[in-house]
């Protein structure tokens, strides 16, 4: 695969801002650079969501809300209520980190209620599962693609890039594809800091990119 463009990466990229006590002029900035390089999307937390709609409105970059952000283990109820609330402030799309405890332990049944819950709450708007690959065997990987797939959203991210331990494989890149399909979108996060680990995700079938450095990647 030959090398991208700064826009061809833009293109293909999730930039993600958590930094709690961040002032509102370094957010403000953030939602500026997104919308200058033309990233796909920016990835929020639910309190920011608001702030992102605005700083980005008439902009094609996408407001992405994180639920249940980082860790998944809020009940259910709580992560339909958030996103819930996420779609009322503006966001256009959802990404519901899942609980690593019920994907480890193959309570199949709960992570299905939990993504219909949540797929029904937003009315029609995108929603990314979220896993955390790094954590998980290859026959829990599987298991977790056939419940995304029973549940009806299209897309799944590796990770939550939030651990700086959990950096992005192409295997597990490689592991979703295979049992996903052609057609699911597949986004590539977890300590992704250069363009060099983009290429190879992407040629492993990542479609999307998650980073908080997206500098680092070469948008620009």
């Amino acid at each position: 695969m030959k090398a991208l463009s700064p826009t061809e990466i833009a293109a293909r990229l999730d930039a993600a801002f958590w930094k709690p006590a961040a002032p509102a002029t370094e957010f403000a900035a953030f939602c500026a650079r997104a919308r200058e390089r033309k990233y796909r999307a920016v990835c929020v937390n639910g309190a920011r969501v608001a702030l992102a709609a605005a700083g980005l409105e008439d902009s094609p970059v996408q407001v992405v809300a994180l639920v249940g952000f980082p860790l998944g283990t809020s009940d259910g109820d709580v992560k339909r209520y958030e996103a819930e609330v996420a779609v009322d402030f503006g966001a256009q799309e959802i990404e519901l980190i899942l609980n690593l405890g019920d994907l480890k332990q193959g309570n199949n049944k709960a992570l299905l209620r939990e993504l219909w819950d949540v797929i029904e709450a937003v009315d029609e708007r995108p929603v990314c599962a979220v896993l955390e690959t790094q954590a998980l065997t290859r026959a829990e990987i599987a298991n977790a693609c056939a419940i995304l797939l029973d549940s009806g959203v299209h897309s799944v991210s590796t990770g939550t890039d939030f651990w700086p331990d959990s950096r992005i494989s192409t295997d597990d890149v490689k592991a979703l594809r295979e049992a996903l399909g052609p057609k699911f979108i597949v986004k590539a996060a977890g300590n992704l800091r250069d363009a060099e680990a983009v290429l190879a995700l992407l040629e492993a079938g990542a479609t999307r990119l998650g980073s908080t450095s997206p500098a680092a990647l070469g948008t620009r």
